[in-house]
């Protein structure tokens, strides 16, 4: 499922505009693709991230996989849910899934991210 509310980044982050600050998550898509996830490393609140760059990593009981933050700034909020429960990221990725929120620096990155048209037809090649 790509929700039409959402812009992605072509490494299955999920993005989610609000005001000066993102919230971010993966996808329906790379959950499902990764399947049951039993850990989640994430940044601290105050930790710097670079558009493109590793923030964290998701262990899944068949992988582990780095996650890419969409854009530059400052981690403000972390979700501390995942530390007890990282199988909320399968049961709902788009809610209580989520994983880190950062206030950006540039609101030039946010248009470099993917359209929910562009992230459906890049997932279904």
């Amino acid at each position: 499922m790509v929700k039409e509310d959402l812009k992605y980044t072509k490494d299955h982050e999920w993005v989610r505009t609000e005001g000066g600050e993102v919230v971010v998550g993966i996808t329906d898509f790379a959950q499902g693709e990764l399947g049951d996830i039993v850990f989640v490393e994430l940044p601290s609140v105050g930790d710097s991230v670079s558009a493109e760059g590793a923030f964290g990593t998701v262990e899944a009981v068949k992988t582990v996989a780095e996650l890419f933050a969409p854009v530059s700034g400052e981690v403000i909020a972390v979700n501390d849910q995942l530390n007890d429960d990282a199988a909320l990221i399968n049961k709902d990725c788009y809610g209580e899934g989520w994983m880190i929120r950062i206030r950006y620096n540039d609101t030039s990155e946010l248009d470099a991210l993917l359209t929910p048209s562009e992230y459906s037809e890049m997932i279904a090649t």
